[in-house]
């Protein structure tokens, strides 16, 4: 899927078969974060879950894998930027990992594992980042070190002229000092005992030479378009591939890396010795799902998603091999609570929280399951899955398990929406069983969905079947090039500016794209609600969470939305907090609001079903599939 060039992904394209992963396919190299694997009847557990653990790999290898071939995947949406310091996207996020490493990741055993640096503690609120020796950019670029971490962070990452996609994760209260060549410390304004696992510290390695030029000149959107960061033409031995090409709409093409240095390596594998195991690798952008699926099964390609209704079918295929992997993606529908959201009529009832209650109230989540995922996904009640340590636990949030039971239905979504008709300066109401503005005109809303994902597409025409007999309203389905919405309507020039919200004045002091200012500021084109991208629920540790969430000046808030409960002083409890349990404690308020909210309608976590060329070692049904990419190859 929105996790991206970030830590683990904010969004990504919803509904391909994949949890929403915007490559389309399996995503084996990023450090982000993962999912459930469960399934529409799963139940509350006690721990967590992360899926099968994998079987050790020999650390005495007597023979290692011949190099050979290439592994090429193939994707329904193109890249809007490969950019590691503003992209924030997850397929993009994969196409960079090709060639990219970021700082570490966490292994099946979900135990974090260091790749460009470890980190240690003794405290929990300072943590001593130990650069490994021998990482080389490309070029005259040199070597990284320490202070290539250190200037990124307070250059580039801490200075508001930036606004890069991590730039939440490093504010000005944290100190960053260099202690030594390869050793620096990042002391924060609290313990956090989980902070590696929030992906706050997790960083890609940029030049200083490539950055000072538009430090000094603070030019934001130069540094947005640097070629040689577009292009990643400085990735060196830092990435078990180089990018020969990234042809916009068509894909991206890889060359191996003949020095990676994970071959240098005493942690991970004994195969890393060895690794890459590919001569190149490619993603290749192919809209159509048919043809997709006919790469997969002729060998032309050796990943791809499958799509929900061909699951066992494909399972019963030689020629493919097929994991459920668990995925942090959550299926939800987008509301535009802006000025140029809800166009059907004056005012804008997405903007009150009885309304959007009635919208998951009258979509049938269990339907959903059935229908869409055919049974492969679990529930969606909060920004969680039932599995996390997070979870607040089913009774905590009884009130709000709309649409399943008896909080599913005509009369209870109906009883919901009066409410928030008296709310409403406007005279909404229902005719019948119809819903209409004060005209008297049914209400007609448009939903968007990706073009050439048939999931997305089955997904939408149900909600909008669901809405229509629910709730009366005619819901008009259209599918989308996914990277046209994303500039033209889930995108917006930054504008700042003030609101007065919950009788306190807030200002956007640093507004961007994903949340350009007050609601006032909008996407060049309206929109009323869309399917096209899965967002990061961070179930390992969900302090990212607050680029969501963390009020209305939240790094990625283009819906426009204005928590009405203190999400900002909850975070930040959360994240001072000085033990594990106090920090769940707190996390949990939060996810008992945000399903009473609905900030998002929250629909399900499907599995992400991955197909695979048979021939192909590594693969792992478990929620970090991919750490050890470097390892995988093809079966001699």
């Amino acid at each position: 899927m929105l996790g991206v060039g970030t830590a683990g992904g904010l969004a990504g394209c919803s509904g391909g078969g994949g949890g929403g992963d915007d490559t389309d396919t399996p995503d084996e190299s990023d450090g982000g974060d993962g999912g459930d694997g469960g399934d529409g009847t799963a139940t509350p557990t006690s721990g967590e879950n992360f899926g099968e653990t994998q079987t050790e790999r020999s650390t005495d290898v007597q023979e290692l894998p011949s190099v050979g071939g290439s592994y090429d995947t193939v994707t329904s949406a193109s890249f809007s930027t490969l950019n590691p310091l503003y992209n924030n996207e997850d397929g993009a996020g994969t196409a960079i990992g090709r060639a990219l490493d970021m700082g570490y990741t966490f292994d099946s055993n979900q135990e974090y594992f260091p790749l460009l640096y470890d980190m240690s503690t003794d405290d929990s609120q300072v943590w001593v980042f130990e650069v490994r020796e021998g990482l080389e950019f490309g070029g005259d670029y040199g070597e990284v070190t320490a202070e290539t971490f250190t200037y990124q962070i307070q250059e580039v990452q801490q200075p508001e002229w930036s606004n890069t996609a991590d730039s939440t994760s490093w504010t000005s209260d944290i100190n960053v000092t260099q202690n030594s060549e390869y050793e620096f410390q990042v002391e924060l304004p609290n313990a956090r005992p989980l902070y590696p696992e929030s992906f706050d510290p997790l960083l890609y390695p940029i030049p200083i030479d490539l950055m000072e030029p538009y430090v000094n000149e603070e030019d934001n959107e130069g540094f947005r378009q640097d070629e040689d960061l577009l292009e990643l033409t400085f990735t060196g031995n830092l990435g078990a591939f180089t990018l020969d090409n990234w042809e916009r709409g068509a894909g991206t093409e890889y060359s191996r890396t003949e020095d990676y240095y994970v071959q240098n390596i005493d942690e991970g594998p004994a195969l890393f010795e060895g690794a890459p195991y590919f001569d190149g690798a490619s993603i290749s952008v192919v809209e159509e799902q048919s043809s997709r699926l006919a790469a997969l099964e002729t060998g032309e390609a050796d990943a791809a998603t499958i799509p929900f209704p061909q699951y066992q079918a494909y399972r019963e295929n030689d020629s493919v091999d097929v994991y459920e992997i668990p995925q942090p993606f959550n299926e939800q529908i987008q509301l535009n609570m802006r000025d140029n959201g809800w166009n059907t009529g004056p005012g804008n009832l997405f903007r009150h929280i009885p309304f959007r209650q009635a919208m998951a109230a009258a979509i049938d989540k269990q339907g959903v399951i059935d229908g869409v995922f055919s049974g492969l996904a679990a529930p969606h009640f909060t920004w969680q899955p039932r599995f996390s340590r997070f979870y607040p636990g089913d009774d905590a949030i009884s009130d709000y398990m709309f649409g399943m039971d008896d909080q599913y239905g005509a009369d209870y979504a109906q009883g919901l929406a009066q409410d928030a008709f008296e709310m409403s300066e406007y005279d909404y109401s229902f005719d019948g069983d119809t819903m209409v503005n004060p005209s008297g005109n049914q209400v007609t809303l448009t939903l968007y969905h990706s073009a050439g994902q048939e999931t997305e597409k089955l997904m939408a025409e149900y909600i909008g079947q669901e809405l229509g007999d629910n709730l009366g309203i005619d819901v008009q389905v259209n599918a989308i090039d996914g990277t046209r919405f994303d500039s033209d309507y889930f995108s917006a020039e930054p504008q700042g500016g003030s609101a007065t919200i919950n009788g306190e004045e807030v200002t956007w002091e640093a507004p961007s794209a994903r949340n350009p200012g007050p609601r006032s500021a909008t996407s060049a084109e309206p929109w009323d609600m869309s399917v096209v991208f899965g967002l990061n629920t961070y179930p390992r540790n969900p302090s990212p969470n607050t680029a969501f969430f963390d009020g209305p000046t939240a790094f990625f808030n283009m819906v426009g939305y204005y928590p009405e409960f203190d999400a900002s002083g909850l975070f930040e409890q959360a994240q001072s907090a000085g033990s594990t349990e106090d920090a769940i404690a707190a996390y949990e308020e939060i996810f008992v609001n945000l399903s009473r909210e609905q900030p998002y309608i929250m629909l399900a976590f499907p599995d992400s079903l991955s197909g695979y060329n048979p021939d192909l070692v590594g693969p792992i049904e478990n929620f970090s599939n991919g750490w050890d990419f470097p390892a995988w190859h093809f079966e001699e």
